[in-house]
């Protein structure tokens, strides 16, 4: 069975917890995760924009780390589809295109109400919170799931970071359903 596309919006890559996850995720073939170079150049700029303090060319690094780590995710050749999508930004229908280029199965973003479902869903295309989806994928899939958060978890050394403060930081980060859902496997994370 094909794992599941998702287009990850910048807002996705952004925060470097959620960022992990989908990329562990996509890294155990649980997920397929897809972006463009456009996406990174948002979620650089933002985090740049709010922690001016940050070196842009270690955040250029992380980009080509997960680009290289990451099999099949930049999606190019979408700029043609851009002027015949209509949303109520204009400057998230790159997103959308990116999605119809890359054969994704969904838009995995924050700002669901940028991709109307009329706009959206004409092209076989879902937009699901990132809650959501991955309480889905907890659900359907927990054994692998947990191991991909224990993975994540090992790698947290300096300072280590006990399960429980792990799920508390993703509760923070608007995870609420996957944390809860997490908690019951605590002991396996």
């Amino acid at each position: 069975m094909t794992a599941f596309a998702a287009l990850l919006d910048a807002n996705i890559l952004y925060p470097a917890p959620i960022r992990d996850i989908f990329l562990q995720l996509a890294a155990d073939d649980i997920i397929r995760a897809k972006w463009t170079a456009d996406i990174h150049r948002e979620w650089i700029g933002a985090l740049l924009r709010n922690e001016p303090h940050r070196n842009r060319t270690a955040l250029e690094r992380t980009r080509d780390l997960i680009d290289r780590a990451t099999r099949d995710c930049l999606v190019t050749g979408y700029g043609k589809l851009i002027s015949a999508l209509d949303l109520p930004d204009p400057d998230d229908r790159h997103v959308l295109a990116a999605a119809i280029a890359g054969h994704c199965d969904a838009i995995v973003t924050f700002n669901l109400r940028d991709f109307p479902e009329a706009a959206v869903s004409r092209y076989g295309i879902e937009v699901l919170h990132p809650d959501g989806f991955l309480s889905d994928r907890l659900a359907s899939m927990p054994g692998p799931f947990c191991d991909a958060v224990r993975k994540i978890r090992a790698r947290l050394v300096a300072p280590p970071v006990p399960a429980q403060d792990y799920l508390a930081i993703l509760e923070r980060l608007g995870l609420t359903t996957t944390a809860a859902g997490l908690t019951r496997f605590s002991a396996l994370l």
